[in-house]
């Protein structure tokens, strides 16, 4: 039986694919269960320091499996398929304090999108175009949708989007700050390795820091933000990593951080 998921570890890289290219990897329960049990291996895993979400085939991510859930049978519902399948997998994804890389190698839709832009960094092809897919069947933006969006390019265009349900393209969602960049589909698997391995060979607990940061931020007030700033400092400072830092900078070498 092929596997929905697939997982590949090398150079402290974990390369994990969503594999069910013949639906455009769009969710059905397996894979998304299979997701969050990948997710957690890759946490757990100290050989590994940054973490890499592609899919196989021409998309990223169709978002749901639409005939899961008119099918009499499998269909586990709309609650079970939020707090039991994407829910989970947003929250794994901000509560890693590894690194995630989003490689958006082909469309992502509906909660595709929304997973994609859940990540730390968002890559896509030039080719690439992404789209808020729920309005057009009837439903509202999930997994967490409505948090990030309006958060990465502002309220109006957020709103605008969900409603509409616009294609944007890669060239246009790095215009509007959706994503970090876009590149050529000649340069894209070479620009997502040496992006993900220059992160897996990064101070791997700062990362992680500033990812708690970066979480709390979107809640926080600016006297909670500057308190749990000198406390993440405080504790990053007594890290091996800094001092390996520090060593380096004065020495004038390249560090060779550990990830503690």
């Amino acid at each position: 039986m092929k596997e929905s998921i697939t997982l590949q570890i090398e150079n402290k890289v974990a390369h994990i694919a969503l594999n069910r290219p013949e639906v455009f990897n769009s969710f059905n329960r397996e894979m998304a269960m299979r997701l969050q049990d990948t997710l957690d291996a890759c946490e757990k895993n100290e050989e590994v320091r940054a973490i890499v979400l592609t899919g196989n085939g021409k998309a990223f991510c169709a978002g749901q499996d639409l005939k899961e859930v008119t099918d009499p049978d499998k269909n586990p519902g709309f609650k079970k398929i939020l707090e039991e399948h994407y829910n989970p997998i947003i929250t794994r994804i901000r509560a890693i304090k590894k690194p995630i890389i989003a490689a958006v190698n082909g469309v992502a839709a509906g909660a595709g999108a929304n997973i994609a832009l859940a990540c730390d960094v968002v890559v896509a092809d030039e080719k690439v175009s992404f789209i808020q897919a729920f309005s057009l069947i009837g439903l509202v933006p999930d997994s967490a949708g409505t948090f990030f969006l309006p958060r990465l390019i502002g309220f109006q265009k957020a709103s605008a989007l969900a409603m509409l349900g616009d294609k944007i393209s890669a060239q246009e969602a790095e215009r509007l700050g959706m994503i970090y960049k876009y590149v050529s589909t000649e340069e894209f698997d070479e620009t997502i390795n040496k992006l993900a391995l220059k992160m897996a060979n990064m101070p791997t607990k700062a990362l992680g820091m500033i990812k708690e940061l970066f979480n709390n931020s979107m809640t926080n007030d600016l006297e909670a933000q500057l308190a749990l700033e000198s406390k993440l400092q405080i504790e990053a400072a007594q890290s091996n990593d800094y001092a390996e830092g520090v060593a380096a900078f004065i020495e004038k070498r390249k560090p060779n951080f550990k990830g503690n």
